[in-house]
């Protein structure tokens, strides 16, 4: 006697939920594998989907959220009487507050770093500090 069985019909996932899928493993935080055993999919399947959303096959790709920078001219009273810092960044006081970069979020926090700060460090502390 042969039995002959069919495979599992391969599912039809919509670009919509391609979309949020992707978006749901791009959240700071995310695990890929979490994702991809929540939805029933392999993790390959994702990171192929989400080359095609780069790439505009899938539509746009998520455009991250920058908080609003203003660039104010130097007052002659500023430059007179310069601003204390913060306590907690009494650190900085010193020549290398030179090029500081202060940034104000939307969500409230400030993110205070060095001219010489690391890009990839700085991309972890604002995802971290976004707003939800």
């Amino acid at each position: 006697m042969e039995v002959v069985t069919r495979g599992e019909r391969r599912r039809m996932w919509s670009d919509e939920q391609k979309q949020l899928i992707v978006a749901e493993a791009m959240q700071p935080g995310a695990l890929v594998t979490e994702v991809a055993r929540r939805w029933g999919i392999g993790t390959g399947l994702i990171y192929t989907w989400r080359r095609q959303m780069q790439r505009g096959e899938l539509g746009a790709m998520p455009v991250p959220a920058f908080a609003e920078v203003t660039v104010a001219p130097s007052s002659p009273m500023a430059e007179a009487e310069p601003l204390a810092p913060p306590p907690e960044m009494s650190v900085l006081a010193d020549d290398r507050d030179v090029g500081r970069i202060e940034v104000a979020l939307p969500c409230g926090a400030t993110v205070r770093v060095g001219r010489d700060v690391d890009e990839a460090a700085l991309r972890r502390v604002l995802s971290a500090v976004r707003a939800p």
